[in-house]
Parts: structure tokens; C-alpha cells; sequence
């Protein structure tokens, strides 16, 4: 009866899995290659993705694939535009994101985010790469500086998807602590 009682705590006090959140600074800066950075990443049902935007410059429009390839916002499934925007993924598959403002998308604001099924493993984060390329021609945002905040401020820093590795790592860190107290903590309990 001892051993089932212990077998009960141990899988209760197991290590939860957490959603993980994806940040992401939307900027047509040209500072960012969101496709390379979005497939260095792991992004599993239940995750979340947070796009952070100036509203007056931009927006977020879900499409089609078709409509992603083509930059053609007329479509979309649904268009955001409160400058933070979160979007929880709750299925499997390939979901597809533009900036449907002129010249935004073709010069390389968009992201295509591909979700692997089953639960999260609280993985995520990591910066996007800066490719090679300048500015795109007709963008209203100078080479090397973020997009604004909805504030009206700027930042000469490089827009990334920080902070996504924060909340995983936390959630990781206190599943670890917590559930390695509750077994310490059982084995004491039937051992002595």
C-alpha cells in the first residue's frame, strides 16, 4: 500500500509541460530573416506566438499558402492590427503570416510558423539570424533600427524574438526544483 501511495505522489509531483512563447519584433528593417529564424525553432500545440508592432506601420495577416507565396493579403483567414497580437497555436500543421501593408511582405515580412503535434516541451526562443541583404526598397523603416513600439519610440536595437527562451526556462527551472523536493521528499517519508 506504501509503494502505491509513493507511485501516486511521484507521478503527481512530475515535471509539468508548459506552453512555450514565441516573441516575435515585426519590422520591415530588413534585420530579420523570420523564415530562417521561425525554422531554427520548435514549435508544438498549445505554443504561443507574440507579434510585437508599431499598428501605425504594420499588421499581421494570416493567409493561405498560396496567398503567403503570393503576398496577397485580400484572403486572409484573419488580420490583427492592436500591435500585439497573440496567437496560440492549437493544432498541427503550417500556419502562414504576412504584413499586408505595400512592399512589407515582399521585402521579407512574413513567416510561415510549421507546428509539430502532441504537447509542448517548453522549448522555443533563440534570436533570429540578420541576413545578408539591406533594407528593402520602399520601406519606411531605416536599415539597423526596430520598428517603434505602439508608444511611438524606437530602438537602434536589432528587432529578435527575445524573451522566448524566459518563461520556458523559468517554468522548467521550478518544474525541476519543485518536483525533485516532492520525490526527495516521498523517499524520506517511505524510508524512514
Amino acid at each position: 500500500m506504501a509503494i502505491a501511495a509513493a507511485l501516486v505522489v511521484l507521478l503527481l509531483a512530475a515535471p509539468a509541460v508548459h506552453a512555450a512563447k514565441h516573441d516575435i519584433s515585426w519590422s520591415n528593417s530588413g534585420n530579420v530573416d523570420y523564415n530562417t529564424w521561425s525554422s531554427g525553432q520548435t514549435f508544438n500545440v498549445g505554443d504561443t506566438v507574440e507579434f510585437k508592432y508599431n499598428s501605425l506601420l504594420h499588421s499581421v495577416a494570416e493567409v493561405s499558402q498560396s496567398d503567403y507565396t503570393g503576398c496577397d493579403a485580400s484572403n486572409a483567414i484573419q488580420t490583427y492590427s492592436d500591435g500585439d497580437t497573440s496567437i496560440t497555436l492549437p493544432a498541427a500543421g503550417t500556419r502562414y503570416f504576412i504584413c499586408p501593408t505595400a512592399g512589407h511582405c515582399s521585402g521579407g515580412m512574413k513567416v510561415a510558423i510549421k507546428v509539430a503535434g502532441g504537447g509542448s516541451s517548453g522549448g522555443g526562443g533563440g534570436s533570429p539570424t540578420t541576413p545578408a541583404t539591406t533594407t528593402p526598397s520602399g520601406s519606411t523603416t531605416p536599415s539597423g533600427s526596430s520598428t517603434p513600439s505602439a508608444g511611438g519610440s524606437s530602438s537602434n536595437k536589432e528587432p529578435s524574438p527575445a524573451g522566448s527562451y524566459g518563461g520556458a526556462a523559468a517554468s522548467v527551472l521550478y518544474n525541476l526544483v519543485f518536483g525533485s523536493a516532492a520525490v526527495v521528499a516521498t523517499m524520506v517519508a517511505l524510508l524512514g
